[in-house]
Formats: structure tokens, C-alpha cells, sequence
């Protein structure tokens, strides 16, 4: 895999914001197994394995749990932003495995925004951060102030056990995509927003409703079928999901969010005030060659165990300049 042709100079580092957490996975035998998990933690993990700055701004305590993600954050070069650690336990997930790979989720969470660092490069937030109260206001703030001069991006992730209320929860959702340039969802989360099944058609007017509202590009990815894109210029396209044995499904949409945004990124389309005008004004090619990116990273990912998104090199990139 080839990396994108357009280039800029490296912009300033990525702010994720949101939860970060230990996955206990529960496999169809019974067995258990503990990750270092979280959606927004797994795409700043992402984004840094393939070579791109990025701090985290999230809620998690001084306690074995908390030093365990620490030094997988360590590891990976993902800079956690200061007062990220003043939680009294560290939130937990369990996940379910069925016979085919894919997980249900449980939760053990609580979730309080840090104060944020200042920065000038893109924004990135998602999943249970993004709404749970008391933090989830704050992240809207946050969306809405960095729009104004720089690129967002968010990934609703839905996790229905979390948001009894539909009605509330498709409404909170439509507020943070208002105020965000980069939309990537799944179908599932379409689907339970829109509280039926959708076939692709469907999901493309959904996709439609939300850049009419301010994303400038909407993704929503399809499972072993890939993904479903609407640009900029209203075209729709499908990209094909890459072919490979799946082990699990953990971490699968969060590595895609990743690829994408590091697509973007090498592009010169994610920043500051420049980066969005460029990204308002780029073409159908280079946004498919960052889906295709997101593409290649789920696949890596749902081809081992546990959330373990790609380097570089796992996907054919070159370098980046100064890494």
C-alpha cells in the first residue's frame, strides 16, 4: 500500500479526548483475558503506531489498572495530557465474545473531562466520552470552540446499554456531528439511531442528512463488506473490506477511525485553519485513498486479538519526516 500523493508539512500534534479503559474479554469458552481499551485511547494508540503526534485527554486513576494503560500509552508515544489521571478507579469494559469474533459490551465507567491542553492541530473525540454525562457537555464545548479555527472529527460509536433514552441520545448525537468536519459511524450506529434496519440507500441519506449539517465527509463502515462514503461533492461510494481470517472484532472500528484520520493527515487535510479550508475543498480520490487507509487498519486489527491497530510498516507506508 502506497501512501497519499498529496503532502503538506506536518501539523501539530492530534488531541483525542475521551475514555480510556480496561477491556475484560470473555471468549466463547469462557476464558478472559484483559486488554488496555477504550475507543478515543484506542485511535490516539492508532494514530501514534502510525507515526503521527498525539496526546490524549482522558479520566483514569493512579491505581494498577491506570498504570497498565499508562505504559501502553508510554509505548505506543501517545502523550497523556496532564490531569488525565485524578479518577478514583479506573473505568472497566467487558467484552463477550461470540462464536463469530464479535463483542458485546458491559461497562464499569466514570467519565470526567481534564482540563485541555492548548493546541492548534485537529480535534478527536468519540464513543461514551462524547455523551456521558457529566464530561459529554464539556467534550460538546470543546467540539464547538475548536471548530471555529480547526478540524474535528467524531465517531458516535454507540454503546445503547449506556443511553437508555434513544430519543435523547439521536439528539445529542446530531449536536456534536453539527460541529464536527469528519463523520465516520458504523451501521450498527445507524441503525439503532434510526431505531430499524437500514439497507444502503438508507444509510446514504442518513450519511446525506448529516454533511447537510456540517461534515464535510461522512463514513460509515459495513463490516466484512467495507465501507459506505458520501464526499464532499454529494458522490456516494462503496470501498471493499480487505479479505483476512478474523480472530476479533475488538478495536476493529476504532483502528479504521485511526487510519482514516492518519490518511487525512498525511494529506495535509486535518489542522488548523488551512487544513479545513483544504479539506473543504479536496477531491473524491484522495478522501477514498484515506477510507481505503481506515480499511487496511481494521483489517490488521481484526486479524489479532485484542484492539491492536497497525504501524506503519505493517501497511507499506514510508516513514514520516522526523520519525
Amino acid at each position: 500500500m502506497v501512501g497519499l500523493r498529496r503532502r503538506q508539512p506536518t501539523p501539530a500534534p492530534t488531541l483525542v479526548v475521551g475514555e480510556s479503559l480496561v477491556d475484560v474479554v470473555v471468549r466463547p469458552d469462557g476464558s478472559r483475558e484483559e486488554h488496555v481499551g477504550g475507543s478515543p485511547l484506542n485511535v490516539a494508540v492508532g494514530l501514534a503506531r502510525l507515526g503521527h503526534p498525539v496526546s490524549l485527554a482522558t479520566h483514569l486513576a493512579r491505581d494498577a489498572h491506570g498504570a497498565v494503560i499508562g505504559e501502553h500509552l508510554t509505548e505506543a508515544g501517545v502523550v497523556l495530557a496532564p490531569g488525565s489521571d485524578t479518577a478514583v478507579d479506573t473505568s472497566t469494559a467487558t467484552a463477550t465474545l461470540d462464536e463469530t469474533g464479535a463483542a458485546t459490551y458491559s461497562f464499569d465507567l466514570d467519565w470526567r473531562l481534564p482540563p485541555l491542553p492548548e493546541t492548534t492541530g485537529h480535534l478527536h473525540t468519540g464513543s461514551i466520552g462524547a455523551l456521558k454525562p457529566p464530561g459529554g457537555v464539556d467534550v460538546l464545548s470543546a467540539m464547538a470552540g475548536a471548530a471555529r479555527t480547526r478540524t474535528v472529527s467524531y465517531d458516535p460509536n454507540i454503546r445503547p446499554d449506556l443511553f437508555p433514552d434513544q430519543e435523547l441520545a439521536r439528539d445529542e448525537v446530531a449536536r456534536r456531528i453539527a460541529v464536527s468536519d469528519v463523520v465516520k459511524a458504523s451501521d450498527e450506529d445507524l441503525q439503532w439511531l434510526a431505531g430499524r434496519s437500514l439497507d444502503d440507500n438508507e444509510i446514504a441519506d442518513h450519511l446525506r442528512a448529516w454533511c447537510d449539517a456540517g461534515p464535510v465527509l461522512a463514513v460509515c463502515t459495513l463490516g466484512a463488506r467495507g465501507a459506505l462514503v458520501l464526499l464532499p461533492s454529494g458522490r456516494r461510494t462503496t470501498l471493499r473490506a480487505h479479505r483476512v481470517e478474523v480472530v476479533d472484532t475488538v478495536g476493529a472500528g476504532d483502528a479504521f477511525m485511526s487510519g482514516l484520520l492518519s490518511g487525512l493527515l498525511d494529506a495535509g487535510l486535518l489542522g488548523g485553519a488551512d487544513a479545513k479550508s483544504r479539506l473543504h475543498g479536496a477531491r473524491g480520490q484522495v478522501l477514498s485513498e484515506a477510507v481505503e487507509r481506515g480499511l487496511a487498519a481494521s483489517a490488521h486489527t481484526v486479524s489479532r486479538a485484542g484492539a491492536q491497530p497497525p504501524t506503519r510498516a505493517e501497511l507499506g507506508l514510508p516513514s514520516r519526516p522526523g520519525r
